[in-house]
Formats: C-alpha cells, structure tokens, sequence
C-alpha cells in the first residue's frame, strides 16, 4: 500500500508545535481600511487551531 499524501495547502498553513497546530489569523490581507485598529491588532500574528479541528488537520498532515 503507498504512504499517504499530504495536502500542500494545508503543509503552507498549518505548522505542527508541542502542543498543537498553529495558524495565522485570517481576514488580514485586504479591505483593512474599514477594520478598527484593535481589531488588526488582535489578528497579528500565530494562534493554535481549534481542538475539535485537530483530527483533521493530523489527517491532512499525515501525520
């Protein structure tokens, strides 16, 4: 039987750490001007995903 595949959008989006899966925040790229400078803030830089989204995440990691 051949090895599973990893999804490439998902390798370019998710990073496997100790604790989780880490991403970056979405609703960041464009259209900011109408977004309040809080809001921008709070959507800097990694958070980790979701626990009831980690099952598929490790599934399209294959790992």
């Amino acid at each position: 039987m051949s090895k599973m595949k990893t999804k490439s959008g998902a390798a370019k989006r998710f990073k496997k750490t100790a604790t989780g899966f880490k991403h970056k925040s979405s609703f960041t790229s464009h259209i900011l001007t109408k977004k309040s400078p809080k809001r921008k803030r709070q959507l800097r830089g990694t958070k980790l995903i979701a626990r009831s989204d980690v099952a598929a995440v490790k599934r399209m990691l294959a790992s």
